[in-house]
């Protein structure tokens, strides 16, 4: 593991997303976010992820210069077509503008299909939490979750964040899957074993094997209630956003899978949370006081803004990541 600058590693990775075919802008949307991940200690989705987004970018998997076209546009609602973007910038860009909207009308839907993978799903309620608005979002990926009961994989981590105006904000970042994939694929680079309990062999055998993982399922999160929830997640993305069910998304860990467009889809909600009360009075401050006075803790309060970064930060990487992210800047005459 390696202790290092978050400012250089996000200008190295805004640059290399550059060079790979990019905007400026969007290149540094998306380079912070991928950072904002190892910044709250969450690598499976930060730097870990960008060597994978650069070969589908190469590959043709993700579309550089995709940008966002209308599809629906109504005062609370509005549908875009990612035409195979990279998901960081594009989830963003629909979290700002679900936010806006929520400020006109109390609240406001923001969906982008035809996306691709776009890291810790938390980071994108943000821009609600930024405006003493709630955030909901979801996203979908690629199938490793099999229904209850079946043993075919259906369902992708199918992931839900939320974030909640209290001070210190509530974060709540959670795949439905009993872990994340990411972490899977952290732990196939190391060669550590999982927990019991995480995952299946291709063959629905219980593994401890992080590369039989990731070539097989993932157990839902609370048995047949995380299903529940992973049905949730899968409508009001892949189904009812689309154009593609988790079922049919290409795995973004399979470099013979990297020229397939994925085609995820992102579903963003927010709320005037001061046009909820039925007195006029927000109880928000004594729930969180009340959770901290009772010796808990509210789910991500510790974790730092991600649209407001310190560039002194310093973050640790593991040493495989490193080379491989040197590596790619050795392939497009960045170093």
């Amino acid at each position: 593991m390696a202790t290092v600058e978050l400012g250089k590693f996000r200008n190295l990775a805004t640059t290399l997303l550059v060079k790979s075919g990019m905007s400026e802008e969007n290149a540094k949307v998306s380079a912070n976010a991928i950072i904002a991940s190892d910044r709250w200690n969450i690598p499976s989705h930060g730097l870990m992820r960008l060597p994978f987004y650069l070969e589908r970018i190469l590959a043709g998997g993700i579309n550089p210069r995709a940008e966002l076209s209308v599809v629906t546009d109504l005062p609370s609602l509005v549908i875009f077509d990612g035409h195979d973007g990279l998901g960081h910038w594009q989830l963003l860009h629909a979290a700002d503008l679900a936010a806006q909207r929520a400020q006109d009308n109390g609240i406001a839907a923001v969906g982008v299909g035809r996306s691709s993978h776009c890291g810790a799903l938390g980071i994108y309620t943000w821009p609600m939490i930024n405006r003493n608005l709630v955030g909901i979002v979801f996203s979908t990926g690629p199938a490793v979750m099999p229904p209850w009961g079946g043993k075919k994989p259906l369902l992708s981590t199918s992931p839900i964040a939320a974030g909640i105006p209290t001070s210190p904000p509530t974060v709540i970042d959670l795949a439905t899957s009993a872990v994340a994939r990411g972490k899977i694929a952290a732990k196939s680079q190391s060669g550590e074993p999982l927990e019991p309990g995480w995952a299946f062999t291709k063959e629905g055998l219980p593994t401890i094997d992080a590369k039989e993982a990731l070539a097989g399922m993932l157990a839902p999160l609370g048995g047949v209630k995380g299903f529940a929830l992973a049905t949730l997640v899968e409508s009001l993305t892949g189904v009812l956003i689309g154009p593609r069910l988790a079922r049919d998304i290409p795995d973004m860990f399979a470099s013979d899978q990297a020229s397939l467009p994925q085609e995820i889809a992102h579903f963003v909600i927010a709320i005037d949370a001061s046009k909820l009360s039925v007195n006029g009075e927000s109880r928000l401050q004594d729930f969180a006081e009340a959770v901290v006075d009772s010796g808990g803790r509210l789910p991500g309060s510790s974790r730092t803004n991600p649209l407001a970064l310190n560039t002194d930060d310093e973050i640790t990487v593991p040493d495989n990541v490193i080379t491989s992210i040197n590596s790619w800047a050795e392939k497009l005459s960045v170093l």
